[in-house]
């Protein structure tokens, strides 16, 4: 925060393998993932930290994290002038020759990280999910209640509970009751009984409830030693937790539309959908709000260029593509080349992907150097298509990092 303001240490939780969204983490950490054309998806929490004043923050990375730490180091540089950084920290054994067990214990061998700093508090939030939140209002709520830790949790439909940690708050809609991982069959909301308050993976801790239950923690050998199946029922149960109701934050140029949205991008199909949500011509989540930006690094590219009758509708086309076929509700990375002749629908193109001439493409994911070789098709043939490619429940169609094209 800024001078005259609380001590804020910022820990970014950035070090799983990200699973469901293979074949894009196939090469990566999952917040080292491309979002939206030109960002990752840890640009979007380091963006609400770094508007919100918390101006010292450490990535914990773990996995594949090559691209996440080149990213960081080369995108996030702070003044140090001022004493501010964002940095990558990587699994550093310190309490022993062993990888994190799971996002408490990523943070239990980090303390040297808050030794150091010596902060009154500490945020931890997720790296991968794409939302705007000013974490000063949080922290002002988390300040005035006086509890140990503050959960950020949002309305959900009670049929998706078992995707999140689930908040039931006490009578007063500030205490949590309850907190339960990933529950088949919570209770729904005393006033929207089809609803529970999904935990967003965003906590604020005061710093010594966060290194007391962190070592408490430890000394269970029954614990899974994670932030939402550990740290925060056992915080609970000693009634040291409140719930932030993420609905009540607001930030500077939001719209009515994009006011609260929050999409966990965990598999391929959320992380299709929350692109879908950005190429409308009112947008569910709007990427132009230069009073609360979202920061990147796109490097030295010539503007997007359009020939040969090329034409784009409804969609985002980043610097350096080449459009000379036809692109419709679809999401183009820096360098994306669409030949004569070829179509690309409902698709997201990451980087420098080739579509050859007279190419189909639909409803697909094409992660970085894919290349469509002219007259071949993706999205038009689904026995095909499940036969060679990755392809989600939704059906969206997945081909990862320079995977070669039948």
């Amino acid at each position: 925060m800024r001078r005259g303001g609380p001590s804020v240490l910022g820990i970014v939780l950035a070090g799983g393998e990200g699973k469901r969204l293979m074949p894009l983490t196939g090469d990566r950490a999952k917040p080292a993932v491309t979002f939206g054309g030109t960002y990752r998806l840890v640009d979007f929490v380091l963006s609400n930290l770094v508007n919100g004043d918390i101006l010292r923050i450490c990535v914990l990375t773990q996995y594949k994290s090559h691209s996440l730490d080149r990213h960081i180091t080369t995108t996030w540089r702070m003044s140090s002038l001022l004493g501010n950084y964002v940095t990558p920290v990587p699994a550093q054994q310190r309490l022993g020759p062993r990888w994190y067990l799971g996002s408490a214990d990523a943070i239990l061998q980090s303390l040297n990280l808050v030794y150091d700093e010596r902060p009154e508090y500490v945020a931890v939030f997720g790296a991968d999910h794409v939302y705007r939140m000013d974490p000063r209002q949080m922290l002002t709520q988390h300040i005035e209640g006086g509890a140990g830790v503050t959960v950020a949790g949002i309305r959900v439909p009670r049929s998706e509970s078992s995707q999140f940690g689930v908040i039931t708050p006490g009578s007063d809609g500030l205490t949590v009751d309850r907190f339960l991982e990933k529950p088949a069959d919570p209770p729904g909301l005393a006033d929207d009984p089809e609803c529970v308050f999904a935990s967003m993976g965003n906590y604020i801790f005061t710093t010594k409830a966060l290194i007391e239950a962190l070592q408490r923690d430890a000394e269970d050998e029954h614990s899974v030693h994670d932030m939402g199946g550990s740290i925060l029922p056992q915080l609970t149960e000693r009634g040291e937790a409140q719930l932030y109701d993420f609905s009540a934050n607001h930030v500077p140029g939001e719209t009515n539309r994009d006011r609260g949205y929050w999409r966990d991008v965990g598999t391929l199909d959320a992380y299709y959908d929350a692109h879908m949500d950005l190429i409308a011509e009112r947008p569910a989540f709007n990427l132009y709000n230069r009073q609360w930006p979202i920061y990147t690094h796109s490097g030295q590219l010539s503007p997007a260029r359009f020939n040969a009758g090329g034409m784009a509708s409804e969609s985002i086309i980043s610097a350096g593509c080449l459009i000379r076929g036809q692109v419709t509700r679809s999401v183009l990375s820096p360098g994306v080349v669409v030949d004569p002749g070829a179509v690309v629908q409902g698709s997201v193109l990451h980087d420098n992907v080739k579509i050859g001439r007279g190419a189909v493409v639909r409803g697909a994911v094409l992660d970085k150097n894919v290349e469509v070789p002219p007259g071949a098709t993706i999205g038009v043939n689904p026995e095909r298509d499940a036969e060679l490619y990755t392809v989600s429940k939704g059906g969206v169609i997945a081909l990862g990092k320079g995977q070669r094209v039948s």
